[in-house]
């Protein structure tokens, strides 16, 4: 019975280790997400992607920066999964890459739930602080 146990015990230590390491890969992917996003620049490419695939150069016309400039910041999204580059030739398009994109989305849908139950017990709070309303007199 012992053996048993402790089989089961190094099984729950495999899972919450297994766990611990997948949130923390999980953590560091949504930490470079964001920290890509912190810059204007690269928000604009990305917004930019939204509209389809593009070459360096095409996402380097709008900017008064060089291309080398342009493709330091399609580095760090691509680093930051947020992006996707393929060769084509002397091309290099670019698009978005839909999982890196959809983990940024799942985590704010979180705190969108989160908020959204909040405003429901707000609205709960101050439903029960309201004074009663006066009766109409009938003449």
């Amino acid at each position: 019975m012992l053996e048993r146990s402790n089989v089961i015990l190094a099984l729950n230590i495999a899972k919450l280790l297994y766990n611990n390491i997948a949130m923390k890969e999980a953590a560091a992917q949504l930490d470079a997400a964001f920290g890509a996003l912190s810059d204007g620049t690269r928000r604009a490419i990305l917004a930019r992607l939204a509209l389809g695939e593009a070459t360096v150069m095409e996402l380097a016309a709008p900017f008064e920066m060089s291309q080398p400039a342009v493709s330091r910041h399609l580095k760090v999204l691509e680093g930051a999964g947020l992006i996707l580059r393929r060769v084509e030739g002397t091309r290099r398009p670019c698009r978005l890459s839909p999982t890196g994109v959809e983990a940024v989305d799942n985590w704010l849908g979180l705190l969108r739930e989160a908020l959204s139950k909040n405003y429901d017990r707000l609205d709960g709070v101050l439903a029960a602080m309201a004074p009663p309303k006066p009766e109409k007199e009938i003449p």
